[in-house]
């Protein structure tokens, strides 16, 4: 996710300097006492600084400093790791990311303003109860009407549902085609239904939809193009998780070095047991093919390319399959410390478990690959 330009480096030592600031674990223990997900006063300092804008080109109000949104936006999703802050960066960014690739996008474009400049909150609903993730397959139903559409069906696990203003929701018409609307949160027959989650301060709710009646200004994309959308909203949200991924295990891994340095045993610090310097080597190894398939998958679908999907799924796998373990290795070398509610270690592993499992687990993944693999013919 580096990139050696000045301007880069000052993006994001600005980045985490603002977080550092506002959003420290305290904040998020805070949070938490409190109820609350985040302050939205704090999001619109987020989007001053042009957070929610990375994915937005110029004439649209957005604009990013490296010339590649998405490298921008995940340098702030890995420093968003160092701290596991609050906000709804990654459910605003994957809706702007449909929005500005509409072949309507210039219908949107107010609320595309409004979006950029933390305004306005919106969020998309891709994932449904009781199936694997597959947004380009919805459950849910839009019946034509004379004014335009009625929704019925249910979206789970929607990030930030309790405060967003517009809700991005696939749906079946009934010529079988799917496409894609955006819809206010507080229009008739939307009901928002918070859910238990593991992480401190992420927020996320079942959204049911009962004779939901929309207009067609609602549509987003053209005929034919929901599922083009979909594809690159479900990249750009894959992307953002495994960046922070990557933070996370970052500033775990630093933690727990520094740790086995201080703490001695037997008159000798842990860092110089062999056993410990292996586990620590193991897990540096694990870290580094992180970022290293997370700053590819970064390029791939930053440039569009065709394997980009396939980038994601392997991004999403490895991270779901070693993020994991890494964490739990470095909850085990803080000793008993390591899991007390005092201690920080477990904000960042509730964080990275709830990132394994959200838009897809690295099972469904795997097979993702194995079928792109199986279907791609050998090059001659």
């Amino acid at each position: 996710m580096s990139d050696s330009t000045s301007e880069s480096r000052l993006f994001a030592a600005t980045a985490r300097t603002f977080l550092d600031k506002t959003a420290p674990l305290s904040r998020q223990r805070a949070l938490h006492a409190q109820g609350r997900s985040y302050d939205p006063t704090w999001w619109r300092q987020a989007a001053e600084l042009g957070w929610a804008g990375l994915l937005v080109p110029e004439e649209l109000g957005g604009g990013s400093v490296s010339g590649c949104g998405l490298r921008d936006l995940a340098m702030v999703a890995e420093e968003i790791g160092r701290s596991v802050a609050p906000g709804p960066l990654y459910a605003v960014s994957t809706v702007l990311a449909g929005l500005v690739d509409a072949e309507n996008a210039h219908e949107h474009a107010a609320t595309v303003g409004a979006l950029v400049s933390g305004e306005r909150i919106a969020t998309w609903a891709g994932d449904e109860p009781g199936r694997v993730f597959r947004p380009h397959r919805p459950a849910m139903t839009a019946t034509s009407t004379a004014a335009g559409y009625r929704l019925n069906g249910v979206k789970d696990r929607v990030e930030a549902a309790e405060h967003a203003d517009l809700i991005l929701v696939g749906a079946r018409t009934d010529d079988g085609a799917v496409r894609q609307f955006l819809v206010g949160a507080d229009t008739a027959g939307v009901t928002v239904h918070p859910q238990d989650g593991i992480d401190l301060v992420k927020r996320y709710a079942r959204v049911e939809f009962s004779d939901v009646e929309i207009d067609r200004s609602t549509v987003v994309g053209g005929v034919g193009q929901a599922g083009e959308l979909i594809d690159r909203q479900t990249q750009v949200a894959i992307t953002l998780a495994c960046a922070e991924t990557v933070g996370i295990c970052d500033a775990v891994l630093t933690m727990t070095v520094e740790w086995t340095r201080n703490r001695y045993s037997f008159g000798r610090s842990l860092a110089s047991y062999q056993a410990i310097k292996h586990r620590l080597a193991d897990m540096t190894m694990w870290l580094h093919a992180c970022r290293g398939i997370v700053a590819a998958t970064v390029q791939q679908v930053a440039t569009r390319d065709a394997d980009a999907a396939m980038w994601a799924s392997a991004a999403k796998s490895y991270l779901g399959e070693h993020a994991g373990p890494l964490l739990q290795e470095c909850v085990q070398l803080h000793g008993g410390i390591g899991v007390t509610w005092e201690h920080d270690l477990h904000l960042y592993l509730r964080r990275a478990t709830l990132y394994r499992n959200l838009l897809g687990t690295p099972g469904e993944h795997h097979q993702a690959l194995f079928h792109a693999a199986s279907t791609t013919e050998a090059t001659p």
